[in-house]
């Protein structure tokens, strides 16, 4: 039953560094098709909309940031 809720959450990965190769594994291992997102915070920071990433934090069941 838990496993069935678990896989209807939506899970935004926030990286803040770009990953290595361990941690682009764990993302996908705990990627769940199309209701997961990758943002990155190491690219365009400059014109990174923050109020959308906020937006986009309380839009998502489960968020997991890497640094």
């Amino acid at each position: 039953f838990l496993f069935k809720e678990a896989s209807k959450m939506k899970i935004l990965h926030i990286l803040r560094t770009r990953p290595d190769v361990t941690v682009e594994k764990l993302i996908q291992g705990s990627t769940n098709g199309d209701r997961s997102k990758v943002t990155t915070l190491y690219e365009l920071q400059d014109e990174r909309d923050w109020s959308k990433l906020v937006d986009e934090i309380f839009s998502n069941d489960k968020v997991i940031s890497w640094w």
